[in-house]
C-alpha cells in the first residue's frame, strides 16, 4: 500500500511540475499568429516557450505552450480593457507590428495608410470583424507568412497605428501594394485611393 501510495504522488508530482503544452504547430502557423489567436500578445507566448530559440522560425508538430498562469491571465485582461476606441492593446500591438513589416521604409504617411486599410476592413462586411482576424486571414498579408510580422513594432509605427485610430488616413482604402514587386495584377483593375511611396492603395 505505501508504494502504491507513493507512485501516485510521485505521479501527480509530475503532473503538476511538468510543462503543459497546449497547441501544435499547424502547415503556416507564425507564433504571432498563435498568439493572437488564444488572445496573448508576442512577448508573453515567447516568454512562456524558452524552448523556442528563435520566435521566427517554428516547425510543424512543434509544442507551444499557451497556458498563461493566473497572474498572465489578468494581465491579459487588463492590456484587453485598456483600449482605444474599443482596441485592445494586444491587437494595437499586432498592427503596429504588420506596420512595420510591411512599411518600415516608407513615409509616415503611409504607415498611417497601411493601418488604416486594416481598421477599414474590419467595419467592411467583406471582412473579418476584428483587427486579429483581418491580419490572420489567409494570403492578404506576407509578413503574416514569412515571420516577419514576429519583429517588435517600432516608435513610428505604433504613433501610425494611434493616428490610425484616431481618424488619421483615407476611409476608403482596402488594399495596397507595391507595383514594382507585385507578383500578382490583380489590383490593377480596382480604382486607385492614393499612391504614397512605393504603394498604391485601392478600394
Amino acid at each position: 500500500m505505501r508504494k502504491l501510495m507513493t507512485g501516485i504522488a510521485l505521479g501527480v508530482s509530475l503532473l503538476t511540475t511538468s510543462p503543459v503544452f497546449a497547441q501544435e504547430v499547424k502547415s503556416g502557423d507564425t507564433l504571432g499568429e498563435i498568439a493572437s489567436e488564444n488572445g496573448m500578445t508576442l512577448d508573453q507566448i515567447v516568454s512562456m516557450n524558452p524552448q523556442i530559440k528563435n520566435p521566427n522560425l517554428i516547425f510543424v508538430g512543434q509544442q507551444v505552450n499557451t497556458v498563461l498562469t493566473k497572474t498572465e491571465k489578468k494581465h491579459t485582461v487588463k492590456a484587453k480593457a485598456e483600449s482605444v476606441s474599443g482596441v485592445s492593446s494586444y491587437e494595437k500591438d499586432l498592427l503596429a507590428r504588420l506596420v512595420r513589416a510591411e512599411a518600415e521604409s516608407e513615409p509616415y504617411s503611409g504607415k498611417v495608410a497601411v493601418a488604416k486599410v486594416v481598421l477599414n476592413r474590419v467595419n467592411d462586411p467583406e471582412f473579418p470583424n476584428t483587427i486579429s482576424g483581418v491580419i490572420n486571414q489567409g494570403g492578404q498579408f506576407s509578413p503574416v507568412s514569412n515571420g516577419m510580422i514576429n519583429r517588435s513594432a517600432d516608435s513610428e509605427s505604433i504613433k501610425a497605428v494611434n493616428d490610425a485610430l484616431a481618424g488619421g488616413g483615407r476611409s476608403d482604402s482596402l488594399y495596397f501594394y507595391n507595383p514594382n514587386t507585385a507578383s500578382s495584377h490583380w489590383l490593377d483593375g480596382r480604382q486607385t485611393t492614393a499612391v504614397i511611396g512605393s504603394h498604391v492603395f485601392k478600394k
